[in-house]
């Protein structure tokens, strides 16, 4: 003899089965509580930006067979690896030249300190170093 079936349960009977918590919450009658604020739009809410900080520009040869790089660096720490490659992409543009990104730091091919320095402060970057 053969064990009965298990009953199949409806998946999307549990999603309409689920109350409206506004609903639930409006019948609460509490005077003493004061108005919370009023509620933002989200196509007008803020984007999040970062604060982006401060980095320093270094001029290199080393071990580069005496060609000069710009190498960007001192990210600040909340700074993202996504944000620092997105940055190096406008740099390289700003530049019209190669690069790459190697760990926390950004090296601009030649001797370009001004069209670094000009790209950064654009993205929002206080920049120390070379002039």
């Amino acid at each position: 003899m053969r064990p009965e079936p298990k009953k199949r349960l409806d998946t999307n009977a549990a999603q309409s089965a689920r109350p409206n918590l506004n609903a639930a919450f409006s019948g609460l009658d509490l005077p003493d509580l004061p108005a919370g604020p009023p509620p933002v739009p989200i196509a007008d809410s803020p984007q999040t930006l970062w604060k982006m900080g401060r980095v320093v520009l270094r001029r290199e040869t080393a071990h580069r067979g005496g060609k000069t790089v710009i190498v960007v660096d001192e990210f600040a720490t909340h700074l993202p690896a996504s944000v620092i490659e997105k940055v190096a992409k406008k740099v390289r543009a700003a530049c019209g030249c190669g690069g790459t990104v190697k760990g926390r730091t950004i090296e601009i091919q030649g001797d370009q300190a001004s069209r670094v320095r000009a790209a950064l402060e654009g993205e929002g970057f206080q920049v120390a170093g070379v002039r």
